[in-house]
């Protein structure tokens, strides 16, 4: 059961927040450390991790891998304007979007671009492969643009909740 606020989103208070900020941070986190750092029961984290989970607040938990390690040297970003925008091509675009292996993310997008891939792949000819073969053969695909990523300045550190827009996150 979803319990909304004014604005139609989930109801949540600064528990909740603390919570979801150490999940987002290490969602390895015990209950038992999470309550004792919060100064609450162990019972009452564990509810209240329930019920974000069925709020959906929490979509799911899953490790942070490097790319790199993984053989993954070569990500970029792809732009892809598309050649038409019927609802039926727009459809059969993200559907073969979902499908591509190397595709890490897609965003529709509004501006010069539709569409905004995070793609990571093995090397630069993989890239290309990818781009002129299975991008480039998407229906409704009409142009695109590759930027290479040379380094990663600030990786994705969830959503931004709990701290202000000037404090700094915590460092281990």
């Amino acid at each position: 059961m979803k319990i909304l606020d004014a604005s139609g989103r989930c109801a949540i208070d600064k528990l909740d927040i603390q919570i979801l900020d150490i999940l987002q941070d290490n969602a390895r986190a015990k209950n038992i450390e999470m309550a004792r750092e919060l100064g609450v029961a162990q019972s009452t984290v564990l509810e209240r991790v329930r019920r974000l989970e069925e709020q959906g607040l929490i979509r799911g938990y899953r490790a942070i891998l490097d790319p790199e390690k993984l053989g993954l040297t070569i990500q970029a970003f792809v732009s892809v304007t598309m050649q038409r925008h019927e609802a039926e091509t727009i459809r059969r675009f993200e559907e073969g979007v979902r499908k591509l292996h190397g595709v890490r993310a897609c965003y529709h997008l509004t501006g010069r671009f539709d569409y905004l891939l995070h793609v990571a792949v093995n090397d630069l000819e993989e890239l290309g492969k990818l781009v002129k073969t299975e991008i480039a053969a998407l229906d409704g695909y009409g142009k695109s643009e590759t930027f290479v990523i040379f380094s990663e300045i600030k990786p994705d550190q969830g959503v931004p909740i709990g701290d202000s827009p000037g404090q700094k996150k915590k460092q281990d």
